[in-house]
């Protein structure tokens, strides 16, 4: 518990000084002493006007004197989300920015100072509680180069190893990596302090054309939806989906490299990644391989929207089932939309499908979407997914080789108590109902009840 009040006081005094050294717009131009302080070339951007316009739904960025986005230099940067992921245009988006004549800077963060108890009834044996703090921090640059490239870095740390232990944090029916060499189940496992150092280069072939290149160790290769971590849906959440080994568990991968070219609206790309998650020492960096692929359509049909596609073949996960390869195939979508007086609604839908074999296929559906106005924000979560005996540490002599449906159902709310400078301080509470496939009722008991409270540290919405 110490840890996580010292934890708590260190990010706050961090994103306060941070918040101190924020600035919107880049120094006046009309100064005449150097034109390359400008975010972006009139001869390289579309123009539009300050308010949102019906074709792009994107501010002028000129004018502004904001980002654009991460691999396009004629595209909004409320579009970027987690690798070379697709948001919607319309996405709020939080977090501090820095600019120099050169470079422009963003900070995003989530902290959770949390207590969480699942089963708070005691209704089966496999619940657990825990004080915590889930987090993460990401900090981004870019810069142009010459008239048509765009250069962008990414760094994005966690301190979960310290604040959840290596066993991570308790969540019923949740399965992925190990610790000790045992299946974690029943708890989320902890990110590795290094989430994301990657580097990316764009050309721009014209307004509506860009071909990009994207390397990281660690990284996250094109499949699947943006990671739950950089969702608008689901950033008022502390808890990872139940079904993020079906859909975005490749937001860390050891040894990614991603092509993809940009048409208008449409984005087509390929990874080569490593297939195995990471290993149990959340400190290191794991061995780069190379042994998987990817690849993602993604399109933007309006200002509101995001879908995308995508089919990938892992390699050996797991490493406690290193001769189990997965295919994993995934389709989603997001929508955005502005409210008034600050207020935005925020929603997604993910389908994410394993197939390890032809008697081994697990689907998973995902549902969640979150009102927010000023200071109030409601949200919630529906969860569906096929978890294996395998997937649940379950004796195989009494369960066999079957294959258990999981719902889950979350709902809660959230309030900003203080501001301190630019940085958020809210308090926020949620309870999930599981639904409990018959067969587990003896393990789990018949519809667990959990609950959590938590105090969030975040960035202020960025206008």
């Amino acid at each position: 518990m110490k840890k996580v009040i010292l934890f708590g006081i260190l990010s706050a005094a961090t994103f306060r000084v941070a918040a101190q050294h924020e600035h919107h717009h880049m120094p006046a131009q009309s100064s005449g002493k150097d034109s390359s302080m400008a975010p972006m070339k009139h001869d390289t951007m579309p123009h539009h006007d300050m308010k949102m316009d019906d074709d792009m739904n994107m501010t002028d960025h000129e004018s502004m004197g904001m980002m654009s986005h991460s691999f396009s230099r004629n595209l909004p940067m409320n579009r970027n989300s987690s690798g070379t992921a697709w948001l919607p245009d319309a996405s709020p988006m939080y977090g501090y920015m820095v600019h120099t004549p050169k470079w422009m800077f963003m900070v995003h963060d989530n902290v959770f100072l949390r207590y969480t108890n699942q089963d708070i009834a005691r209704v089966g044996n496999r619940g657990a509680y825990k004080f915590d703090a889930p987090n993460w921090i990401m900090g981004m640059g870019q810069r142009l180069v010459g008239e048509r490239g765009l250069f962008r870095f990414n760094v994005m740390l966690s301190l979960d190893r310290l604040t959840e232990g290596g066993n991570g944090y308790p969540l019923l029916f949740q399965s992925g990596e190990s610790w000790k060499g045992k299946p974690l189940v029943d708890r989320q496992h902890p990110h590795d302090l290094f989430a994301e150092l990657s580097v990316g280069y764009t050309y721009m072939i014209n307004k509506d054309a860009d071909v990009f290149v994207y390397l990281a160790y660690p990284g996250e290769p094109a499949l699947s939806a943006p990671t739950f971590m950089h969702r608008p849906s689901a950033l008022f959440n502390p808890d990872a989906p139940l079904g993020h080994h079906w859909q975005d568990a490749t937001h860390i991968t050891f040894g990614v490299a991603t092509i993809g070219v940009r048409y208008k609206n449409f984005k087509l790309e390929g990874s080569s990644f490593t297939g195995r998650e990471p290993d149990e020492d959340r400190y290191n960096f794991d061995k780069a391989r190379f042994d998987s692929w990817s690849a993602r359509l993604s399109y933007n049909p309006s200002a509101e929207w995001a879908l995308q596609v995508s089919q990938g073949f892992i390699k050996s996960p797991e490493a406690l089932h290193p001769d189990e390869d997965v295919y994993r195939t995934t389709a989603s979508v997001i929508h955005s939309k502005k409210l008034n007086n600050e207020g935005t609604i925020n929603s997604t839908l993910v389908w994410g499908y394993n197939r390890y074999d032809s008697e081994h296929k697990e689907h998973s559906l995902l549902l969640e979407s979150a009102w927010s106005q000023k200071k109030n924000a409601i949200y919630g979560r529906y969860e569906f997914v096929e978890k294996s005996t395998e997937e649940l540490n379950l004796n195989e002599s009494i369960f066999h080789d079957d294959k258990f449906p999981v719902n889950a159902v979350t709902a809660g709310i959230n309030r900003n108590v203080l501001a301190i400078g630019k940085t958020n301080i809210s308090i926020g509470a949620q309870g999930t109902f599981y639904f409990t496939p018959s067969a587990l009722e003896n393990l789990y008991g018949k519809n667990p009840w959990a609950f959590e409270t938590f105090i969030r540290i975040y960035p202020g919405l960025m206008k």
